[in-house]
């Protein structure tokens, strides 16, 4: 079989080669996206070897991710998911299990978290019947402080979930250490931030879970897909369940009987001896990734430190080139980080002879893509009027965000020729609206 699969995949890498050729850039001309996927032919050849073997379904290919994931990420365990939003969905529910016992959050208790932000780190809160407390952030690093996230600490707080804005970390060393002190667990949601380090040490390690996605976006793509990450084993082992329809047994697809114990188990009210395999222990999802993506996912991964590093020179050379330009605030990395930035975002001084609205349309005119930071102030979206919440202080930058602010991207298909080009075009729009 081998020997039949091997010219197929040398004629893979032969046709990416021709479908994918060197692209001349044309100033005004050329797409300079804010963000996207780095496809290479040992992707595509990955993608299409796991076809041809019919490796549809969650197998060794995710397993083998999950465990090499887990290693990169300095976690004991990583779960594989079918999105980023899913895997914060498992992890936030993961704080709902029985299993945690006086630890469980039920319904009514508070979760802090930023109004400036992406809906799906929010809306695992609401759909778990939690109540998001929402607090604040800074301008020039998009992320909450540990002031603001102590000052919304009340009796009902249990945990916070926070995201790493853009790939820039928020003060994750301190917040840990206030969850800590109050007896809360903290999630960071590192789906924009891969790489990312505070105080020489990567985000993701700080929390009691972290969640990262693999969306054509992010550092790593597997086109959809997930993951949840931590150390803590029992919170793993509820993850799991729940992201396999709720089930108790740890099996993977196929297997049976690892446990040796499979036809002894009694549990809830069922008979005794009943099928280990089909024993739900939680009101669980089926948010499993397929091996087609762990495939992608093993190429993506041994490319990682390169496009960490084209981020960051990217990243770079944007903040060099637009310094001192009047009317922008520019971004700043939080002290005692080094980020693996996911954009370069931008906010327009209110001030300004010019607005947002017309720098974006004079950049997407010249083909220059652009986007908002996301949901700018949730609490002013029509799927959170009326919802339960709670906000500590005023959301002053948030909604200066909303209005104001916008990013660009950093990610490693970008050459110096486009980012300079880049550059160029906002010191014009700039100078002829001075």
């Amino acid at each position: 079989m081998s020997d039949r699969k091997e010219p197929v995949l040398d004629e893979v890498r032969k046709y990416h080669r021709e479908a994918s050729p060197e692209r001349e850039f044309i100033p005004g001309t050329t797409e300079i996206w804010p963000s996207g996927a780095v496809l290479d032919e040992e992707d595509r050849t990955a993608l299409v070897e796991a076809a041809l073997e019919m490796r549809i379904a969650a197998g060794r290919s995710c397993r083998k991710f999950e465990s090499a994931f887990a290693r990169r990420l300095k976690r004991r365990k990583a779960h594989l998911t079918n999105s980023g939003s899913s895997a914060n969905l498992l992890a936030v529910s993961a704080l709902t299990s029985h299993l945690l016992e006086e630890a469980q959050l039920k319904p009514g208790d508070e979760v802090i978290t930023v109004a400036a932000g992406f809906p799906t780190t929010v809306n695992p809160i609401l759909q778990n019947g939690l109540v998001p407390v929402f607090v604040d952030v800074d301008l020039t690093t998009c992320n909450a402080t540990a002031d603001r996230v102590a000052a919304a600490i009340g009796p009902k707080t249990r945990a916070v979930v926070l995201a790493h804005a853009l790939g820039n970390p928020f003060p994750v060393a301190e917040i840990a250490r206030l969850a800590e002190e109050h007896g809360l667990f903290l999630i960071e949601d590192n789906c924009d931030a891969v790489g990312s380090l505070y105080d020489g040490k990567l985000t993701g390690t700080f929390g009691d879970m972290t969640t990262v996605s693999f969306y054509p976006a992010h550092h790593l793509t597997m086109g959809e897909g997930g993951c949840v990450l931590t150390s803590n084993l029992a919170l793993a082992r509820i993850v799991e369940s729940l992201r396999d329809w709720g089930r108790d047994c740890w099996c993977e697809p196929g297997e049976s009987d690892k446990c040796l114990k499979r036809f002894t188990y009694q549990m809830g009210t069922l008979p005794a001896g009943y099928d280990h395999k089909y024993i739900f222990s939680h009101v669980g999802y089926n948010l499993k990734a397929t091996d087609i993506q762990g495939a992608l996912g093993l190429t993506q991964l041994a490319k990682l430190d390169g496009f960490i590093e084209a981020r960051k020179r990217n990243w770079r050379r944007l903040r060099d080139g637009l310094d001192g330009v009047p009317g922008l605030l520019l971004p700043d990395a939080t002290p005692r980080s080094d980020p693996s930035w996911f954009g370069f975002v931008l906010t327009v001084d209110p001030e300004a002879p010019f607005s947002r609205a017309e720098l974006v349309a004079f950049l997407e005119d010249r083909k220059i893509g652009t986007r908002r930071l996301f949901a700018g102030n949730l609490t002013r979206h029509p799927a959170y009027i009326g919802r339960p919440h709670r906000i500590v202080g005023e959301l002053t930058n948030s909604d200066v965000i909303t209005d104001q602010t916008f990013w660009i991207g950093v990610y490693p298909a970008l050459t110096d020729e486009m980012l300079d080009y880049v550059t160029a075009s906002i010191k014009e729009f700039v100078a002829a609206h001075g």
